[in-house]
């Protein structure tokens, strides 16, 4: 199990609320902490594009408007999972 340290940190009243309310009791600094990871993940990705795009130059505009189209994608095949449609009922 990871160590864990107890922080303050300081929040929008109105943000904090939001998400308690999301992840119920308990949960809330486990979504803080993945929030915080998904950020860095982030980060790191701009980063390493930026030094890609250092040595190869820029992504092209075609490649650029594809990895788009798939990251839309995504999202929508995500939002579906989270949303599944309704069953259709049975014609009697």
């Amino acid at each position: 199990m990871a160590t864990t340290k107890k922080y303050t940190v300081t929040l929008p009243e109105e943000l904090a609320e939001e998400i308690r309310t999301q992840v119920g009791p308990g949960e809330f600094s486990r979504y803080v902490a993945q929030a915080i990871r998904l950020k860095r993940e982030q980060d790191q990705l701009a980063e390493f594009v930026d030094r890609w795009e250092v040595e190869y130059g820029p992504v092209p505009d075609d490649a650029m408007a594809q990895a788009e189209e798939e990251l839309r994608e995504l999202h929508h095949r995500h939002a579906e999972r989270r949303n599944p449609p309704e069953p259709m009922a049975k014609a009697s």
